[in-house]
């Protein structure tokens, strides 16, 4: 079986995704900041995770942003979550939905994890809305 799709196609999909998502400030802030250690990270991420996972057809974006925040507070990657809340309001979850799945990550991978991700999230969700 062949394919038309080439990995530069999949790297700009995934470019136009992650700029969608975060805004193209961020990203193009973050890639303007890569050195040529960690560029081939950047291509990686925005190649595979948003160009080849996120633009599959099996969930939507909302879908997606709350999966993020879980395994986000899972993680401890806190970062990452700021960012991911950010996304998830692109992506029209809305704040209740982003508590919902806080509070569901509490349960599941400890509430020290989601405390913190509580924290970054109403920091992050008062910067974007001006609400909390």
């Amino acid at each position: 079986m062949t394919t038309d799709i080439t990995p530069g196609d999949t790297y700009e999909a995934g470019l136009e995704t992650r700029k969608a998502v975060l805004g193209a400030e961020h990203v193009e802030r973050s890639l303007a900041q890569v050195s040529e250690f960690s560029r081939p990270i950047q291509e990686l991420v925005t190649e595979y995770c948003w160009g080849a996972v996120w633009n599959r057809p099996g969930l939507d974006r909302r879908a997606r942003s709350l999966l993020n925040l879980a395994m986000l507070t899972a993680l401890n990657r806190n970062h990452e979550l700021g960012v991911h809340v950010k996304g998830a309001l692109t992506n029209g979850v809305t704040v209740e939905e982003i508590q919902e799945a806080l509070l569901q990550a509490a349960i599941y991978v400890g509430v020290p994890a989601a405390l913190e991700s509580f924290r970054v999230a109403e920091r992050v969700i008062g910067e974007v809305t001006g609400d909390v």
